[in-house]
């Protein structure tokens, strides 16, 4: 199906995503709602994603999951590359974490596995964005010409705090990164003032925020940040395509604004047709 808005279909890609295998779906997705408080009742599942994201015409997602231990970084990538293989209008990141044994060979893996990148959760995970051991990661990633998907902000912990981000740019200018959450979760504010400008190869994705902010703080983060530098975003499963695409035409930004951040934007960032 086609999303019709003002009486013209739109093209959508979501560029924050999560999918688990079946066995651990259900698990996965409570465990996530528990360290957010927030109720989950999407299903983890590619077909889960596939099946919300239908309702609203998706045509791309930007498909990721978390590794939380060293040791699943491998078998969590091989997964993301599998369901890859199986729906084309799937984009994929591996995943890492900070302690992997051989660090290179993962990320040569995941560009053989034609993924676009990784996913860093650093809450989860519990290490700085710019701790030093990662700082090979974001050179090699830039030697690659992969991306890095940050979770940026949470005001309960200091891992992913917008400051963080700005030293990694400054060492890396080149790297291709999304900040998600307009740049910070719970710290929407820091992220305003310390992103904007960043970087050459930054982006910001709209997930887990529409629901919090007001509509006039939402479109000045918007501005701010520029509007050629926003994807859309749901963090399926923690929100459903439904509710998100309705927030974000709710800002009531102009229609090249829209088409820009809805599709454009994912569209050059990940060379999709």
């Amino acid at each position: 199906m086609e999303y019709i808005h003002n009486g013209k279909a739109l093209q959508i890609a979501d560029a924050h995503t999560h999918i688990y295998p079946a066995k651990i779906a259900e698990k996965a997705v409570h465990a996530v709602g528990d360290f957010y408080n927030i109720p989950m009742t999407g299903g983890g599942t590619a077909e889960a994603l596939i099946a919300s994201g239908d309702r609203i015409g998706t045509k791309y997602y930007l498909v990721c999951s978390v590794a939380t231990k060293p040791e699943q970084a491998d078998s969590i990538t091989t997964f993301i590359a599998e369901e890859c293989k199986k729906h084309p209008q799937f984009v994929g990141l591996g995943a890492y974490h900070q302690d992997v044994d051989n660090p290179d060979k993962l990320l040569e893996t995941v560009k053989e596995l034609r993924l676009h990148g990784i996913k860093l959760h650093s809450d989860f995970q519990r290490c700085n964005i710019d701790d030093p051991k990662l700082m090979p990661v974001y050179d090699m990633l830039c030697q690659l010409n992969l991306c890095v998907l940050f979770h940026m902000g949470d005001d309960r912990y200091d891992f992913s705090a917008p400051r963080r981000l700005v030293k990694v740019l400054e060492k890396y200018p080149g790297l291709k990164c999304i900040a998600a959450h307009f740049g910070g979760y719970q710290r929407w504010q820091e992220a305003r003032e310390c992103l904007a400008g960043a970087g050459e190869n930054l982006y910001f994705d709209t997930s887990s925020t529409l629901a919090f902010l007001e509509k006039e703080q939402a479109v000045e983060a918007i501005h701010t940040f520029g509007t050629d530098r926003m994807l859309f975003g749901t963090d399926f499963p923690m929100w459903t395509h439904e509710d998100e695409i309705k927030r974000f035409l709710n800002l009531s930004l102009p229609e090249q604004a829209n088409t820009q951040i809805l599709f454009e934007n994912f569209q050059r960032l990940f060379h999709v047709k």
